[in-house]
Parts: C-alpha cells; structure tokens; sequence
C-alpha cells in the first residue's frame, strides 16, 4: 500500500528582519490510507507548521511532499487548491464557521467549489449534518449553537465532501470534557468507515488514544 501522505526531508524556514527560524529540520513521515495518527507537540514544536505543510496551506522550504501520489510543488495555485478541497476536510478549534450563515449553509460552502448544483450540496450537506447528530439544527446559525454543536457542524463541513483525509487541529480544545468525548468518539467512528484521520494536539491523554503517535519537538520528529 503505498502512502497517502509521503513526506521526504522537509525543512521550513522563516526569515525575520535579523534572523531566520527554523519551524521544521528534516522532517519526514508516511501516513496511510485509512489509518488513525495523532502529532502532539508543545506550543512552538512546529506542528502547528507541519499541519499547514500536510493541510497544503502553506509550501515547505525545501524537501518533497507527495499527497496522494502527487508532488505539490509542481501544482499551480488553481490545481493546488482543487486538489485540497477534494482530498482533505479540515477541522479547526475555533470551528471557522461563518457567523451569519446557518449550519446547512456552512457545510455546503465547500461545495460550492465543486460548482455542484444547489440541489445536490443541499442534499449532501443534510446527510453531512445527519451523520454528526445535527439534523434538527440545519437552520440554526452559529451563535444558536453550544460549542459541541459548533465543531460536530465544522465536522460536517469536512466530511460532506467525502475527502479521504480529515485533518483535525486541536479539535476539542475548546470544549468541555463531555463534548471532548462525543467529538472523539465521531472522529473514531469517521475512522471505522474509511477516512484518514490526522489529529495535531497538545494533549498527551489524545495522543495515547491513537494507534500511531508522531511526537514532534524542536521542528524534528523524535518519536513515530
């Protein structure tokens, strides 16, 4: 099975006015279809750097990235950004949904980009929205939602398009025990039907959940 995450020596750099800092030194790492991995790492370890580098939000300085057999460094922006919306769905712990927008309306903007007609994305996001336990909250709008119920949206978000990858940064970090558990639990659950699941996080109690734990440090990889 070859990866679909292959990651070949790379380094990232950022030049400062008297300096230039090193967020990422030879990193390499595979990741699987279909397997569940976690990357912990304290504030300014570099995951928050190696998830925009997997997530393609942002280029490596050197080294290669290869994501789903394809190099991105020889993608243009258009075909980059096509390739992402088709192949990761993205968690964040602020849920980035649009204030002004209701559940159904924030899950079916991805879609949008797939220039799908307004049929279908309503289609696909009602069955997103069911799948996460929020069928009877499709109108309502972000600030009408408890936290849990935001991130179970911002997951129905990244699974309406079913992308083999979800890519989760922090995802429970700002919710409560209870809601902490149920939003594992449905990632685990996204895991068992076939998605690539991808967590960065600082908490080590997550992290020794996962059946693969990548540890990183100082912008290396220490532990995989």
């Amino acid at each position: 099975m070859n990866p679909i995450i292959n990651i070949q020596n790379i380094s990232k750099n950022y030049r400062t006015k008297y300096h230039t800092v090193c967020a990422l030194n030879d990193v390499s790492l595979q990741i699987f279809p279909g397997s569940y991995t976690t990357i912990i790492g304290k504030s300014g370890s570099g995951k928050s750097t190696l998830m925009n580098i997997i997530g393609c939000l942002d280029m490596p300085t050197c080294g290669k990235y290869f994501l789903n057999g394809d190099d991105i460094s020889t993608l243009n922006k258009p075909t980059l950004a096509k390739l992402r919306n088709k192949t990761i769905g993205f968690i964040f712990q602020n849920f980035n949904l649009i204030p002004n927008l209701s559940a159904l309306e924030n899950v079916e903007l991805p879609l949008t980009y797939r220039k799908l007609p307004k049929d279908i994305r309503r289609k696909i996001a009602k069955e997103a929205l069911q799948k996460v336990g929020l069928a009877d909250r499709l109108n309502h709008r972000p600030y009408e939602l408890s936290g849990g119920q935001q991130q179970r949206v911002a997951i129905a978000r990244a699974i309406a398009g079913t992308p083999p990858i979800i890519l989760a940064d922090e995802p429970t970090g700002n919710l409560d025990s209870k809601c902490e558990a149920e939003i594992l639990s449905l990632l685990k659950k996204l895991h068992q039907s076939g998605h690539t699941i991808i967590i960065i996080t600082h908490d080590k109690k997550i992290a020794d959940d996962s059946p693969n734990k990548i540890v990183i440090n100082d912008g290396k990889i220490y532990s995989a």
